[in-house]
């Protein structure tokens, strides 16, 4: 569980909030392996022993005062008795995970009706209303998702177009079931799956089934027009040529697996792979929204495209997650298919949202095999408690809310990578005491289970490996933190986390572009980097007029005086510049828009800031790095004199070999060399798999690196203007914080 914080030294008051200019909070990777410094933490058993505050439910931990009958809450003050079960456990200190660390992992008891066969299981659902490029890329896809599944998982293919295919691959040749779907917005089937074919004869053992699997794979064709037009029925105008019934097959599927919810599984994964937008049946979307001309009804199409036109997914995700199914949307196109109607299907059901624009070079067989590979918990309680001077404003990420309790989160499904997002405010105006030693105190809970595979060593010598049953292990993790107090607002500033910054921002001006237009999150950054500038000039008492009035007035925009500060300017230009950002009449296409608002919300910061600010380094030679990092400038390439440079922009990776390399350096680079070491890595750390290309200068292609050289491109509008971008950018803020100062 990794936690870090905005600032390390939190503001002592309302007035020290408002005056360091920062947004204050947390984010929170609850199950990442280790601490935000590589820290495990300590493992134990007997969860539901650990005592709890009578006041505020926070759990016993190595803050908290005790003494031989009773213990002080560390968050609360409150004075609790102990059990004297508790009390002969404490009496060996050393013997408890709660004495010997503040991060610890426990295990909890399972209840009876909680004790199944929890075998994973996995559904891939196919477009085939789809073109055959599209097939071939699902089919290697599924074939790596195979490889990847391990023993003991159930594994189900069913199909949509105008109809719902269903294949059992238990018997020698694979069969497929159809039943049609209705092209009213309605949709209801003509009759239940269960009653097309049985669960148990569509969901098959991948252990014994693998090269079935396979062969039904192959099969795998894209529906004619003519199949869909007599499959749909005529339209009004003559032919309908609709044939993606998505949001029906969704919804009977869903039905069908959850019958089983509780009883085979614990919890089923579905792998949506879509081509177009769903143009039949319940939750067809109308794609013309996106054609039509905005500006002629003045109207703001970075505002009009981002809402979802029907509530259908939304509710949709909630019949998924009642039926313990948590839906993966793969969708391979490059026109307009409205992911934000779609995307709620995967991220409120604890899934994921992948958008990739052609099938050429796409990522999707290595992405599909990472995900399946990492370990995942599921059924998530994530709970955040303060000590009582502050409190948790608000929330941001993949989850939701508990209709009963307030900050308590649901996460349906949870990997390493997964981050969440806090902000807080101080409960009254007395802020944090500055005489006693009571610090700040946080304690994230969080609650998960997993699937244990079977012990291959307790079925050593017997035959029943392959019926061998998956069990669950429920387990409570706690990590308890105590923060300082910055007594002045230097203390406060040095203390900064500027990665941390970064990713509250970036969920701040999400939230602003969904619910009032991308320019409306453009100004709201802007001016809180204005505001922000303003605030430490001032702190720092940097403001100094010179003879004439305002206008020798010197505003540093740089935070000369504060290293911790310096990469905020750069990080919001480059916000500014990012497709998140950039405005629809600039080509930002709102479906991409949607994938990096779903993607952005849930990196973890280093990730976020390597995502909005790439990363450029310079090698001698593909053995001899540089330099280790270099502004995104064309100036910055010409000075260094390096001939190979690599840049990390998160989804892509290049290594760019300047126009006056040496022909004799090797190109590509080769693969034992320290470069591809250093991409390699960086492949294996990454949630998605980042896409690497080579490009020789003066001979390839350099747009797509240039593209990334930001510094001298105008903060609004692309291309290179005659003013220098970044530069220009820093005195707009110095004008802007001017007039804000008077």
């Amino acid at each position: 569980m990794a936690v870090r914080a905005t600032v390390t030294r939190f503001p002592i008051d309302v007035e020290s909030l408002e005056e360091s200019g920062l947004p204050w909070g947390v984010t929170v990777s609850p199950f990442a392996a280790k601490d935000e410094n590589g820290n495990p933490p300590v493992y134990g058993s007997e969860g539901h022993l650990l005592p709890r505050c009578e006041n505020c439910w926070a759990y016993y931990n190595t803050y908290c005062e005790q003494e031989q009958w009773a213990w002080t809450c560390s968050l609360c003050g409150t004075l609790n008795g102990l059990s004297s079960q508790s009390v002969s456990r404490y009496s060996q200190p050393e013997s408890c995970p709660e004495n010997i660390s503040s991060f610890i992992d426990l295990e909890l008891p399972i209840e009876e009706s909680e004790e199944m066969q929890a075998r994973p299981v996995y559904v891939a659902a196919v477009d085939l209303a789809s073109s055959e490029e599209f097939l071939e890329l699902v089919k290697s896809a599924l074939l790596a998702a195979l490889e990847a599944l391990g023993p003991g998982s159930l594994f189900g293919l069913a199909t949509f177009s105008h109809k719902i295919g269903l294949y059992d691959v238990q018997g020698p040749i694979p069969v497929v079931k159809n039943v049609f779907i209705p092209h009213d917005s309605d949709g209801t089937l003509s009759m239940e799956l269960q009653d097309v074919m049985p669960l148990s004869s569509f969901l098959a053992p991948v252990s014994t089934c693998k090269d079935r699997i396979a062969s039904a794979l192959e099969t795998l064709r894209p529906t004619t027009s003519w199949e869909r037009t007599s499959g749909a029925g005529q339209g009004l105008d003559g032919v309908f040529l609709g044939g993606r019934g998505f949001g029906s097959a969704m919804e009977a599927l869903f039905n069908y697996i959850g019958s089983e919810y509780g009883n085979t599984f614990a919890l089923a994964r579905v792998f949506a792979f879509l081509s177009g937008a769903p143009d039949i049946g319940a939750g067809q979307l109308d794609t013309r929204r996106y054609g039509e001309q905005y500006a002629s009804r003045r109207e703001d199409a970075d505002r009009a495209l981002l809402p979802e036109q029907t509530p259908f997914y939304k509710d949709l995700a909630a019949v998924a997650v009642q039926s313990g199914v948590c839906v993966d949307i793969f969708a391979v196109t490059n026109e307009y298919t409205d992911l934000a109607s779609l995307k709620f299907l995967s991220i409120e059901s604890g899934g994921s949202l992948f958008l990739y624009t052609s099938t050429d070079d796409s990522t999707l067989p290595q992405d599909m095999y990472r995900m399946l590979s990492r370990p995942y918990a599921f059924n998530c309680v994530l709970r955040l408690r303060t000590s009582s001077e502050f409190q948790q404003s608000h929330s941001y990420g993949h989850f939701f809310p508990d209709p009963q309790y307030e900050n308590v989160q649901h996460i349906i499904c949870c990997d390493s990578f997964a981050t969440y997002a806090y902000d807080f405010e101080f409960a009254n105006n007395a802020g944090f005491s500055r005489h006693t030693s009571e610090l700040p105190m946080l304690q994230i809970a969080f609650q998960y289970t997993v699937v244990v595979p079977p012990d291959e060593l307790a079925n050593a010598g017997s035959n029943t490996t392959t019926r061998a049953k998956h069990s669950l292990k429920k387990r409570l993790r706690i990590r308890t933190l105590q923060f300082g107090v910055g007594h002045s607002i230097n203390e406060i500033y040095d203390s900064v986390d500027s990665e941390v910054v970064l990713s509250l921002l970036v969920h701040k001006v999400i939230l602003a572009s969904l619910e009032q237009g991308v320019r409306e999150g453009r100004m709201l950054l802007h001016d809180w980097l204005v505001i922000l500038t303003a605030q430490y000039n001032d702190a720092c008492k940097l403001i100094q007029s010179g003879h004439g009035g305002s206008s020798g007035v010197h505003i540093d925009v740089a935070f000369s005086q504060c290293p911790q500060l310096q990469p905020l300017p750069r990080l919001v230009f480059a916000l500014l510049r990012n497709p998140l950002l950039r405005l629809h009449e600039e080509g930002v296409h709102p479906d991409y828009r949607i994938y990096l608002q779903c993607l952005f919300s849930a990196l973890e910061p280093s990730s976020l800031s390597r995502a909005v600010y790439p990363l450029l380094t310079s090698y001698a030679s593909p053995d001899k790095q540089a330099y280790p990092r270099h502004s995104l400038s064309r100036a910055a390439l010409i000075t260094s004199g390096s001939p190979i440079f690599f840049l990390d922009a998160f989804t892509n990776l290049i290594v760019f070999y300047a126009s006056t390399a040496d022909p004799s350096l090797p190109f590509p680079p080769p693969q034992d060399c320290l470069l591809r070491t250093t991409i390699n890595k960086l492949k294996q750390e990454r949630c998605i798999t980042p896409k690497l290309s080579f490009i020789k200068g003066g001979q390839d292609d350099a747009t797509v690196f240039e593209n990334y050289l930001i510094e001298e491109q105008d903060v609004e509008g692309s291309g290179f203007t005659s003013v220098m971008g970044f530069v220009s950018f820093l005195e707009e803020i110095n004008q802007s914080t001017l007039e804000y100062l008077k």
